[in-house]
């Protein structure tokens, strides 16, 4: 397999079923390979959409995103929407194309130091340097995307990385020994591509694709957390909760969220992912005066809802209970 085949068939095993992108020749690979294993493609009209539709996806499947874009302005063109995925705790996983692993810094076509652009603003940004480690790469980047706090995660991808051997040994010139060096300063570059090119794809036969696939870790409460939080409750004589985003990383088990918020009979307010979450006829909805709701409440249950500007970084709550 050449490495784009290889990319491909993580994503599949990552459980991912479109891939963004805007076609470019640094990252043909990846999404022909996809598009040929079952991987729906969608080629979009400005790489910002990719990463934007791939954040869409994460937020509502649980599975990250995955975006296609190439090399230089083909990747700087997402930045708006990878810092948006980031504030809002998106999982996804970005694939930027790059120039040759052996023309770096060269003056490649669209050769830009994107690891240093991309580090800003995401959770993990790495370089593959060798096919053999597209695999272990990969599945870190997934695993980084969803542990903790949520976010994107950038990795790059050398062409000399994506295609098959035989074709990049071509470019390299180093596959031929039909023309022997006619001086030593030719004998030594040749020399160098061979072995740059040896390193390359060394091992790239013993890729393996066992390695069970990582589950992301939910943050828990502790028995004696929860007995904390029931007991506040049955004391609280005008209890309010507030439901966002934080509480909906696991989209998979909305309904459940859903019957359990309907069960406690709290009045409730929904924010960013939580929107939706009761549907448009339950009654315990609050839609507005938030601010005069939790002034008069006893004890405010934050689900998933940071105290940042939108409750006036605490202020709103005060000195009132909350947990």
């Amino acid at each position: 397999m050449n490495g784009g085949e290889i990319i491909a068939k993580v994503l599949q095993k990552q459980g991912v079923k479109f891939l963004f992108t805007l076609c470019g020749g640094h990252v043909s690979p990846i999404f022909v390979s996809a598009q040929n294993i079952g991987i729906r493609v969608i080629d979009t009209r400005h790489e910002v959409n990719t990463v934007f539709a791939a954040d869409a996806v994460s937020r509502l499947t649980g599975v990250p995103g995955v975006a296609v874009v190439t090399a230089g302005p083909g990747l700087t063109n997402t930045i708006t929407a990878v810092k948006n995925a980031a504030l809002a705790q998106s999982p996804l996983i970005l694939l930027g194309g790059a120039a040759a692993t052996i023309l770096k810094g060269r003056g490649s076509l669209q050769d830009i130091d994107q690891l240093s652009i991309m580090r800003a603003v995401c959770k993990w940004s790495t370089t593959i340097s060798k096919v053999k480690e597209i695999v272990p790469t990969l599945e870190k980047a997934f695993a980084v995307a969803q542990e903790g706090v949520p976010g994107p995660v950038f990795v790059e991808c050398p062409i000399d990385t994506l295609y098959g051997e035989e074709l990049v040994r071509s470019w390299y010139g180093a596959k031929s020994k039909e023309t022997p060096p006619r001086n030593f300063q030719e004998r030594i570059v040749q020399w160098y591509i061979n072995y740059h090119a040896k390193n390359l794809f060394a091992g790239k036969d013993s890729v393996s694709f066992d390695a069970p696939v990582q589950k992301p870790a939910y943050p828990t409460h502790s028995s004696s957390q929860v007995d904390k939080a029931i007991s506040k409750l049955k004391a609280a004589n005008k209890p309010v909760m507030l439901v966002g985003s934080g509480a909906m990383m696991n989209p998979k088990k909305a309904d459940e969220l859903a019957a359990a918020v309907t069960k406690l009979g709290i009045p409730v307010y929904l924010s960013g992912m939580g929107r939706g979450l009761l549907g448009k006829e339950n009654n315990l909805q609050m839609r507005h005066h938030r601010k005069d709701a939790i002034k008069e409440s006893d004890l405010i249950i934050l689900a998933g809802v940071p105290n940042d500007f939108r409750l006036d970084y605490g202020n709103h709550i005060g000195g009132r209970k909350f947990i």
